[in-house]
């Protein structure tokens, strides 16, 4: 597998490391942190940019709002599959009632809406709570992974 690059959660800082590396827990090279958590980031004004166009694994979207119902109860779906696919997929949340900007360039209309992205660009998007199941099978089907 050739080198991907992963930026850091923590510091933005763009790491470079052999794709086979993914696997064992790396740590970013400036601070030292690690670059998954196997739980999701959260995304605001200072650090979308990077992390939408600085990673070569796709990014996965939760734009939500903290008084959304289906939003609250789709969260530990959404924090388990972090916990799953992570490293080979970036989990990151939105609050588009915080940052309600980025919402807007997005074009949210409905929450909870995942937004799937790959170097930057938007693969799909799917707006409503889903189970986990459906939540795969989504994600199989952007044909960007396994």
């Amino acid at each position: 597998m050739s080198s991907v690059q992963i930026n850091c959660p923590h510091c933005f800082a763009t790491n470079r490391l052999p794709g086979e590396r993914l696997e064992d827990k790396p740590n970013c090279g400036k601070c030292k942190r690690p670059l998954f958590s196997g739980k999701p980031m959260e995304l605001n004004p200072g650090n979308v940019a990077n992390t939408l166009e600085h990673n070569d694994i796709p990014v996965l979207v939760d734009c939500w709002a903290p008084w959304c119902g289906p939003c609250q109860s789709f969260a530990p779906v959404f924090e388990e599959a972090a916990a799953r696919l992570e490293p080979h997929l970036r989990f990151a949340k939105l609050n588009t009632e915080a940052v309600p900007s980025i919402g807007q360039r997005w074009n949210i209309r409905s929450i909870p809406t995942l937004i799937l992205f790959h170097h930057g660009k938007e693969v799909q998007r799917v707006s409503g709570a889903l189970p986990m199941p459906q939540l795969m099978k989504w994600l199989h089907e952007s044909g960007l992974f396994g």
